[in-house]
């Protein structure tokens, strides 16, 4: 498919409010053409209102949307070249496979014929050839999906919206279905602005992830950036799984050291300053070795077997930790004596103090 316009997308200071609550604040980024950008964050952080402020389906209150260029602020909805895949997927229920993708060239005075020709085109490339007689009722969640997509593809929109298209899916499926997603985004080169709350997913389908807390943007970056350096508390708990240590950091010229409940352990400063400091540790990064080894002592409160690791609880004198591991034959046992043991270049170091509208 080849795009004659531009879908870059700019937000430039957007606000909406509702009464006398700023559901955005202030909001500006950038999605550069054939870019899949996801804005990621807790329920009622501003994402989906975000979303449908590009879609046209929420006035502006402040600021301005432009779309390959040009300022669609006060565009209506079918004026703004974009196509949004929602939720639900909203097929009709009465048409088939087919008549469901015809509809948006149908409704938009195409031949019947150049309809069904593009249409099929699209479900082929989903892979919904033969498909084109179902219904809706007789597909599989992901094969609705593929449909709400192809649905949204005919219309060769600049930019394709997606809003939480995976929720209704199994985590097996929707793993599956967001590397179609991703494949076809590439593949295609399409601007595609993502809204999830997951962050796996969020992290696995995104060039760049923008996440909103309290209606503004916390940070954004790349899915790398933000699991590996993130810039707050609230950060580094949201995006993915973080065990949080208030403490505090001490830098010399020999190196830092991270010291809370009485036990100092070395880390690497990141820049940071000696001072009041938050040590966030991933699960991933923690092994469980034998007591008398390792930074830290502790005691096995809790093992859980899932197949490929072993989810433990540690009770240590920086708080109980969650601790991925990895030898699952070696399980070590509930009230066991253990130690904790991990390296220095895996401790994040984020502000105590939170910043934002928290």
């Amino acid at each position: 498919m080849t795009r004659k316009v531009s879908g870059e997308v700019v937000f430039e200071g957007v606000t909406k409010r509702y009464g006398d609550v700023r559901a955005v604040d202030d909001v500006s980024f950038r999605v550069a053409d054939g870019e899949l950008v996801t804005l990621l964050g807790p329920s009622g952080c501003g994402k989906t209102t975000t979303l449908r402020m590009v879609a046209g389906l929420e006035a502006v209150s402040q600021g301005r949307v432009l779309i390959g260029g040009e300022d669609v602020t006060l565009r209506a909805a079918n004026e703004r070249n974009v196509s949004m895949v929602f939720q639900s997927y909203a097929l009709f229920p009465h048409m088939t496979v087919l008549e469901n993708v015809c509809y948006g060239p149908v409704s938009m005075r195409a031949s019947k014929d150049a309809a069904r020709e593009l249409a099929a085109a699209k479900l082929a490339m989903l892979g919904l050839t033969g498909f084109e007689k179902r219904l809706p009722s007789e597909l599989s969640g992901g094969q609705q999906q593929r449909v709400a997509v192809a649905r949204s593809l005919v219309l060769e929109p600049a930019v394709l919206l997606f809003d939480e298209p995976l929720s209704n899916l199994d985590a097996k499926l929707r793993r599956r279905v967001r590397e179609e997603i991703r494949e076809l985004q590439q593949q295609l080169q399409l601007t595609v602005l993502y809204v999830t709350h997951d962050q796996e997913e969020a992290l696995a389908v995104s060039d760049t992830v923008i996440v909103m807390d309290a209606g503004r943007i916390a940070q954004q970056g790349t899915p790398q950036e933000l699991y590996e350096a993130p810039n707050s508390r609230f950060l580094a708990d949201f995006i993915g799984d973080a065990n949080l240590i208030d403490g505090e950091l001490t830098v010399t010229a020999a190196g830092a050291s991270f010291a809370a409940g009485g036990v100092a352990a070395p880390v690497r400063a990141h820049g940071a300053k000696s001072g009041p400091a938050t040590l966030a540790l991933r699960p991933h990064e923690l092994r469980v070795v034998a007591a008398g080894e390792g930074v830290l002592e502790g005691v096995c409160r809790r093992a859980a077997y899932l197949g490929s690791r072993v989810e433990y609880v540690v009770a240590t004198p920086w708080g109980e930790l969650l601790a991925f591991d990895g030898d699952v034959r070696g399980r070590r046992a509930r009230d066991e004596a253990v130690g904790i043991a991990f390296d220095p270049r895996a401790a994040i170091l984020v502000p105590r103090q939170e910043t934002g509208n928290r």
